[in-house]
């Protein structure tokens, strides 16, 4: 039964091993082995992580409505429906990490609307194609915002269209991944929009006939605006276009400062010099209500929000130095440290589109504190000439944990009550040395052990920031088996950016006391080298009592050969800082789906499933989590499930998507903060905020020995003309192709060793197959070179 089922899902493999197809078919497989379970089972099985609010989090006396959103840095601004309630909901990307974030437009508990975290309906929108920039517009006019993005072509416009789907909720189909425009010249023909790599453009109706048309600044060197009519004779909209001119309103940017311009063919004042490295954004937005479309630009490197009104018609801009001001709004001039970037809705539930304003880097760069990033300014006039009258610089990161940048969580009783406690490590600027440095913030578990109220005490625990690090990964662990939690973290420093190291700090404080941690002396681990953001997790992974140590890192230099990730093992010696020795370089054979090292990895270990035995949990840069029930039981080669998420809104099992970008950096700790019994997993964030994901429902019972997942070990790994299997009970073997056909077997002799003999396939993927005499089977992969 267990290779009909499998032969059914591999139908839907591709041939060939490309990316998009291999991941499907890995999920699909391995949904049922990974947890012990035949395939077809897993669905039956209650277990299952969700998002939800474990706890309660104070800042002063206000409560925290989103604490667990995972924070927010370079955040762009649409709003779609959602939910189908004919509310406008909004729809966040996050250009940093490449992040969706969505928020219900509810009622409030006292009356009127408010902001409501949905994670579940993030996975509405697409998962991988999303990069620089995202906009929501209606462009065939059927009521539902399409998606609009940068192209497989940097600098190209990517666009899906929004189709109904059940319960009135978007789904996104992919319609282009190129928008042309039609050139009538006798060279001319279709060709691509393109407003480069760093430049955001807009998809606005610039001349009023409801139809979208396209701005952007040219990609050459970002100095003038090219203006793309909508053309589409469709009765309401379409995505026809042609060039109506190079330089729309006669704009042309200067670099002298960052509010200079020339019009009209004029010439700039000193000569224009192309910035590789610079970006413009552009908002055509009618701020004087004559009906024409006025601008609100900025550039890369600059703090001011430009505004420029147009003294043309909605057909013809005219721009001119007298319309042109930096000091916008008036009342209180938008003054972002970098690339401000103006989304106008309305996000005050008014029915009047507001401005909200946020850097459009790609990186900090060490200029923003980036906690208070999303400057609010609510639209106050009745009229249709806007007043944006400022309301807020944390528009939404008001209501979440967010330390700004590369947040690590820990927990553990720090106060001796009983409770545990919430350590957060994070870069910012807002500790008192006024440097972008990474310090720790701790919070105060002021509620009960079932239900945790953390409360802010301090942003800078044991005065860390003073030591210049640039980054702090807390670990609260009894490191010398004495009852106490000791603190131990990975960090490195301002001068030497390059060193990483791995550092701990006994606790010297009496049993049911506050912990007392002497910062001057932190005691390093030798024998362990380490690259920049390598963390690592302390787990008791032999079972004989002692703490070793799960290292997640990126070194694969001569000198410190391996792989992502490497089990040292505690010996048990004295003194504690040269008692780990290197087991396994290579632990678990972890690989992404292109059969790479995980970069930026980290891990952390918990029985999840209520089996009794631990869980290995991990992540890497591309934000996706991976499950590995029992590793201890596990081969050689790890076996996961990825789709581990349960979305109880959509009702399904998924992957949990937290950003694709490649060098996104989160951490994982897993604690039972609310005194269930059952573990909840945190997810530090690259933009500085915390996921927290429970655990759905707990397997009980126990599983029958021949429904567990037999363990068995292949290798070499890769190989060419032959591998070795060993399983821990007599097996026979059948190893199978992408498409589930079988390619060898071994004979009827049940055996705890086999050699298989590969010469004659072709180089790729397999899977070996192993059955014991109780039908008790597993799985392992092979890579044939």
């Amino acid at each position: 039964m267990l290779i009909v089922r499998t032969l059914t899902l591999l139908l839907f493999c591709s041939k060939r091993l490309e990316r998009p197809m291999r991941q499907p078919f890995v999920t699909l497989f391995l949904l049922g082995l990974s947890v012990g379970l035949p395939l077809g089972a897993a669905a039956q099985t209650p277990f299952g992580l969700e998002y939800q609010s474990v706890a309660k989090v104070v800042h002063g006396t206000d409560t925290l409505r989103a604490p667990w959103a995972g924070g927010l840095n370079t955040t762009h601004f649409s709003s779609i429906d959602l939910n189908g309630d004919n509310q406008p909901d909004l729809y966040l990307f996050d250009r940093q990490t490449r992040r969706s974030l969505t928020f219900l437009n509810v009622a409030g508990p006292s009356g009127g609307r408010q902001w409501q975290y949905a994670p579940e309906y993030q996975a509405l929108f697409p998962t991988t194609g999303l990069s620089n920039w995202v906009q929501l517009r209606d462009y065939d006019c059927d009521g539902r915002p399409d998606l609009f993005t940068m192209g497989t072509i940097s600098g190209s416009i990517r666009v899906y269209r929004n189709v109904a789907g059940a319960d009135g909720r978007p789904t996104f189909q992919q319609v282009s991944d190129e928008l042309e425009y039609f050139d009538p010249g006798p060279n001319g023909g279709l060709i691509n929009i393109n407003s480069g790599g760093y430049n955001t453009p807009a998809i606005e109706d610039v001349n009023g006939d409801g139809r979208l048309d396209i701005t952007t600044f040219n990609y050459i060197n970002s100095a003038t605006i090219h203006y793309f009519v909508n053309t589409s004779t469709a009765a309401c909209g379409g995505l026809s276009f042609q060039k109506v001119t190079d330089e729309w309103g006669g704009l042309k940017t200067c670099y002298t400062s960052c509010s200079s311009f020339s019009f009209a063919g004029e010439a700039c004042r000193s000569a224009l010099k192309p910035n590789h490295t610079s970006g413009n954004n552009l908002l055509p937005i009618d701020l004087d209500g004559d009906g024409d479309k006025d601008l609100l630009t900025a550039r890369d490197n600059c703090s001011e929000l430009v505004r420029i009104l147009n003294a043309g018609t909605s057909g013809t801009a005219r721009f001119t130095g007298a319309g042109v001001s930096d000091n916008f709004p008036a009342a209180k001039p938008v003054r972002l440290p970098n690339f401000p970037a103006p989304y106008s809705l309305d996000v005050t539930f008014d029915g009047r589109p507001d401005l909200v304003v946020t850097p459009n880097v790609f990186d900090h760069l060490d200029t923003i504190d980036t906690h208070q990033t999303v400057w609010l300014y609510e639209n106050t006039s009745a009229t249709n000439v806007p007043n944006f009258a400022f309301r807020q610089n944390n528009f939404l990161q008001k209501d979440m944990l967010d330390v700004s940048d590369k947040a690590a969580p820990a927990f553990g009783d720090l106060t001796g009550d009983g409770l545990k406690d919430m350590l957060i490590g994070g870069v910012s600027r807002a500790t008192a040395s006024g440097f972008y440095r990474a310090s720790l913030w701790f919070y105060q578990n002021v509620g009960t052990a079932a239900k945790p109220v953390f409360k802010l005490i301090t942003n800078d625990y044991l005065n860390l920031a003073a030591k210049n690090y640039l980054s702090l990964r807390p670990v609260l662990v009894d490191l010398n088996r004495d009852g106490a939690l000791d603190l131990a973290y990975s960090a490195f420093g301002h001068r030497n950016s390059s060193y990483n190291f791995i550092a701990y700090i006994f606790n010297t404080a009496p049993a049911a006391q506050p912990a007392a941690f002497n910062t001057a002396s932190p005691t390093l681990l030798e024998n362990v080298p380490a690259r920049v953001y390598d963390t690592p997790c302390f787990t008791d992974v032999d079972g004989d009592g002692y703490v070793d140590m799960l290292l997640s890192s990126n070194s694969s230099s001569f000198d410190f050969p391996g792989q992502a990730l490497r089990y040292y093992r505690n010996n048990g010696s004295q003194p504690l800082s040269r008692a780990f020795a290197l087991v396994n370089n290579d632990f678990g054979h972890l690989r992404t789906p292109d059969d790479e090292r995980p970069n930026n990895l980290a891990a952390t270990v918990a029985d999840f499933d209520r089996d009794g035995q631990p869980d290995l949990v991990t992540i890497d840069e591309l934000g996706r989590l991976h499950f590995f029930s029992n590793y201890r039981g596990q081969g050689a080669i790890f076996l996961d499930r990825t789709d581990v998420l349960y979305n109880n809104t959509l009702g399904r099992f998924e992957n949990l998507e937290l950003g694709s970008r490649i060098e996104n950096l989160y951490t994982l700790t897993a604690a039972d903060v609310n005194g269930d019994g059952a573990p909840e997993l945190f997810i530090g964030t690259e933009t500085g905020g915390v996921v927290a994901l429970g655990i759905r429902g707990l397997i009980l019972g126990t599983k029958p020995a021949a429904a567990q997942a037999l363990a068995l070990s292949v290798y070499p790994n890769p190989a060419a003309t032959s591998a070795t299997i060993e399983t821990p009970r007599p097996t026979r073997l059948v190893v199978l192709d992408v498409l589930g056909r079988p390619v060898r077997r071994t004979d009827a002799t049940l055996r705890q060793q086999h050699t298989l003999d590969l010469r004659g396939l072709a180089p790729g993927v397999y899977l070996v197959r192993a059955e014991a005499a109780n039908g008790q089977a597993g799985v392992q992969r092979l890579i044939v070179q």
